[in-house]
């Protein structure tokens, strides 16, 4: 047997261990990504341990195994750990405080009436930087009720354009783990990534906010005060103004918008500051080094953390702020350690030559370059149902492919994310999160909705992943 083709079994049983251990055992993703890499290293020809050999008359140490492990581990999370525990305590603030909710409403109001689900569409897509898709829809499905009780339009078209939303920055802006783990495996600048990614995220939503309100009509139902949900036949004359929100609003005490959107628009701006003066070539000075520290995410998320502590919760007992941040650090571990067994997974295929030889075999097909990276997440995403998993996967399978592949980093990490959004069913959390609260139980309907859209907001990127290849 060859020897490209006997490291090439290897990874193809890694990815199948990987699938029957997390959807036919009780493994934990964590573990069957480790186990994955082992077995992968293994049959790729790796030796379990470092061993030295010659060549060319001097000694080298050749990686074994668990070095390459360990050492994929912990390049990865240094560049996305400290990120995604200091974004989930912000997260976790601004859902406590009523910021969060603010928002919401402010772009609601902002957006203007009979144009709700654009509102909630802008709101998802805003809301999700900060705080996790899936907890986002819990948060806000008593806004989309009430909108939906108070102007008569359908819970689900509302709920589903705020959903989509919340999927379409989860999978594509940092600082959320998924493209921040892309941009750090492909060495992408996390800049350059928000407004790539952002920009990416425009004609997606511009398609499926009409598909949102078209399947409100198919799917009508408004729920009820008793948490059931009431099915029957759109008519127009059921859809009513939006006057009642505002007095909603006012028996509300919530900070004002300024200070809930500055935790996340003050971060942003720092970051992206850092990205133009160097694209503008404006890489010397005082000022740059300073926008340089400030501009890493790392700073710009640790100030904006401070301004959602001392802004939104600087009235607050000490107690109080610090168990709302405890509480939401502890989500990030399992989140940290899938995404550092995905680098191990990735280092594992660096180091043992795996990558050079799938990216040989990868060039001789008809798939076109950039979107490999898509087929691979797309695939993740099917088997495994999490789209931080299926990107982590990708951009560790992705990058030792860099060499062989004539395509911009920037572009590959895009393409990871693009595909994690292709494939929302029932191994998805969010599939039955959605479904559960929005009263949605006939497998047609669950079908109609999160898996439609995001069938078809894969479907646009993947005419923008390819429109933009003919020009980067």
């Amino acid at each position: 047997m060859a020897e490209s083709t006997r490291m090439l079994l290897g990874l193809g049983a890694g990815i199948i261990l990987m699938i029957v251990l997390v959807s036919k055992t009780k493994v934990h993703t964590f573990i069957a990504l480790l186990l994955a890499a082992i077995v992968t290293g293994l049959i790729g020809g790796m030796s379990p341990a470092d061993v030295k050999v010659m060549v060319d008359g001097a000694s080298v140490t050749k990686t074994g195994i668990m070095t390459a492990l360990k050492d994929g581990f912990g390049n990865t999370l240094k560049s996305t750990g400290i990120i995604i525990g200091l974004g989930v305590m912000m997260g976790g603030i601004l859902e406590e405080s009523g910021a969060a909710e603010q928002m919401a409403y402010s772009f609601i109001k902002a957006v203007g009436k009979k144009r709700e689900e654009w509102a909630l569409a802008i709101t998802g897509w805003f809301i999700s930087i900060p705080v996790f898709a899936d907890s986002a829809i819990v948060i806000f499905a008593p806004l989309c009720k009430a909108m939906s009780r108070v102007t008569g339009k359908s819970v689900v078209g509302l709920a589903l354009a705020l959903g989509c939303g919340l999927q379409l920055t989860h999978c594509l802006v940092p600082p959320t783990p998924g493209p921040l783990t892309a941009a750090g495996m492909l060495n992408v600048d996390v800049g350059a990534m928000i407004l790539a990614g952002a920009l990416v995220t425009i004609p997606m939503i511009i398609v499926i906010v009409p598909y949102c309100k078209w399947i409100g009509r198919k799917i009508y139902q408004i729920p009820r005060e008793d948490g059931s949900f009431d099915r029957k036949e759109f008519r127009e004359e059921y859809i009513r103004s939006m006057e009642q929100l505002d007095s909603m609003l006012g028996a509300k005490k919530l900070p004002n918008v300024g200070i809930s959107v500055a935790p996340i628009v003050i971060p942003l701006i720092l970051i992206l500051g850092k990205t133009v003066l160097t694209f503008a070539g404006l890489s010397e000075g005082v000022f740059f080094q300073l926008i340089s520290l400030l501009g890493d995410p790392i700073a710009a998320l640790g100030i904006g953390t401070l301004i959602a502590i001392y802004g939104l919760a600087g009235s607050e007992p000490k107690d109080k702020v610090l168990k709302i941040m405890d509480s939401s650090i502890k989500s990030t571990g399992i989140i940290m350690l899938i995404t550092g067994a995905g680098g191990s997974l990735g280092n594992i295929i660096k180091v043992s030559g795996i990558g050079d030889a799938l990216g040989e075999l990868i060039t001789k097909t008809p798939l076109p370059a950039v979107l490999i990276p898509f087929v691979i997440a797309a695939l993740m995403r099917i088997a495994l149902g999490s789209a931080t998993v299926a990107i982590t996967t990708a951009a560790s399978l992705s990058a030792p492919l860099m060499s062989v592949l004539s395509v911009s980093p920037l572009l590959m990490a895009l393409s990871c994310c693009v595909g994690a959004i292709s494939f929302s069913y029932f191994n998805d959390s969010g599939f039955w999160v959605f479904n559960g609260m929005f009263g949605l139980t006939e497998l047609k309907d669950q079908l109609r909705c999160k898996t439609a859209v995001s069938l078809i907001m894969a479907g646009v990127g993947i005419v923008e992943l390819l429109i933009a290849s003919l020009i980067l």
